[in-house]
């Protein structure tokens, strides 16, 4: 290859690259980003005061959760603390069901984040994907429900809607490995 040809070629990818970069987002994009800012807003506001546990039981949450769940390779879920009085078929970014909370070393609960669940039953397996926070939900089959995990609290390197945390732990003898299994149909 010619030096002429390799700065020729060395340019073009210089301004394809640049051309990418700079490329604004769609007006799409936008609105998807604002909705879930503004989402992101109103949940942390409407679980600002579950920082303590007490609080988050005083409002219905349970106390004693049976297991934290760990991932083997992509860090954990933590503790699940279930509010059966907000199962139903409406999800509200609000009244999250599941609030999810990690033990730390001197045995406080730390909120991370909520889990948006939907059963089956109100929505089955077969239809479209839910939606909140502009997310579509994802499918959990063993346990027959959709749901989203929101890391609201704390900084999730792999997102704000990833399932697992890399940072979370699960420190006790109550740590239980999430381990997927195929759904019996």
């Amino acid at each position: 290859m010619t030096p002429c040809l390799k700065m020729l070629l060395l340019f073009a990818t210089a301004a394809f690259v640049g051309a990418c970069a700079s490329r604004t987002p769609t007006p799409s994009m936008d609105r998807a980003s604002a909705q879930v800012a503004g989402d992101l807003a109103t949940l942390r506001a409407a679980t600002a005061s579950f920082q303590t546990l007490d609080s988050a039981v005083a409002a219905g949450y349970p106390r004693q959760v049976a297991a934290c769940l760990v991932h083997e390779h992509h860090g954990a879920m933590g503790y699940h603390h279930v509010k059966q009085a907000n199962l139903g078929r409406n999800l509200e970014v609000a009244k999250p069901q599941i609030l999810l909370y990690e033990r730390m070393p001197d045995s406080t609960y730390r909120l991370n984040g909520v889990e948006f669940i939907l059963p089956y039953r109100f929505l089955p397996r077969d239809s479209a994907a839910p939606t909140i926070m502009g997310q579509r939900m994802h499918q959990e089959d063993n346990l027959k429900f959709w749901y989203l995990h929101v890391w609201a609290w704390r900084d999730n390197p792999g997102g704000v809607f990833a399932n697992f945390h890399p940072d979370v732990a699960c420190r006790g003898s109550d740590r239980k490995v999430y381990t997927p299994f195929p759904a019996e149909r």
